[in-house]
């Protein structure tokens, strides 16, 4: 089989979606997975419109979940081979860090930290015995400064840089590629749909109350002036396609 193979973890929206696009047309088979299989109707109309339609096989996989990632690996071992592994699935969880429970910080890093680690570690023995492959994680800004009312978000995404540095340095002898991806400010839905606040944050009895209110407005504000996502999307094949191999790749506002 010549045929590259890719996976991109929540392929249904943002980055991943236009991704799994990008990816398509540049010639690899794209196994698009996502949480819940029935939000693909949003990559299949692209995909049609772009005529990629035959080169996406969409997979349920929840990262979090030990029962899906064991089913979304027997469906690996019969296509025996990945490629390219787009770790972007992730989520948003704001608040203030007096306020924000463990048990949330937690959440937040079994989606943006483990997640990676589980669906990295499944896919690391095929690209070795083949002796290639390439690792793209969809950091963010917020992986390289902190903000106010966002450390659960911030501190998922410091680990997931200082974890991807060693892994770099570990898989690199094996023929095996990782970037970073760190995008500014862009139009997906992390901070609309894919946000979270901690109801603490938001109560009128908050010590924070006012601060989180102008936080939330501020970003609500910013949204029109958010960057185009296609020019992430874009990134990522580069990257696919070897065009570009820099470790880490800051791009959007704030960066420019």
């Amino acid at each position: 089989m010549n045929e590259k193979i890719a996976v991109v973890t929540g392929s249904n929206s943002g980055f991943g979606l236009l991704s799994t696009i990008e990816l398509a047309q540049a010639g690899f088979k794209v196994i698009a997975t996502m949480r819940d299989p029935s939000k693909r109707e949003a990559l299949i109309s692209l995909a049609k419109q772009a005529g990629v339609e035959q080169s996406i096989d969409i997979q349920s996989l929840d990262v979090t979940s030990e029962v899906s990632i064991k089913k979304f690996s027997s469906y690996l071992s019969q296509v025996g081979r990945v490629d390219l592994l787009m770790n972007n699935a992730g989520y948003a969880v704001g608040g203030f860090a007096e306020e924000v429970s463990i048990e949330e910080y937690r959440e937040q890093f079994e989606t943006n930290v483990f997640g990676v680690m589980r669906i990295t570690q499944l896919v690391l023995p095929f690209m070795r015995n083949h002796g290639y492959g390439k690792i793209i994680n969809m950091s963010s800004i917020s992986g390289k400064f902190g903000f106010p009312g966002l450390s659960p978000y911030v501190s998922s995404k410091f680990a997931l840089e200082g974890y991807s540095e060693s892994l770099r340095l570990e898989v690199e002898p094996f023929g095996i590629d990782v970037y970073l991806i760190e995008p500014g400010s862009y139009r997906t839905n992390i901070w609309s749909s894919g946000k979270k606040i901690t109801s603490r944050s938001l109560e009128k009895h908050s010590p924070y109350h006012f601060y989180m209110n102008n936080i939330l407005k501020e970003m609500d504000a910013e949204v029109d002036s958010h960057g185009d996502p296609s020019e992430v999307s874009a990134l990522v094949k580069k990257l696919a396609q070897g065009k570009k191999r820099t470790f880490r790749n800051p791009i959007g506002k704030k960066f420019d």
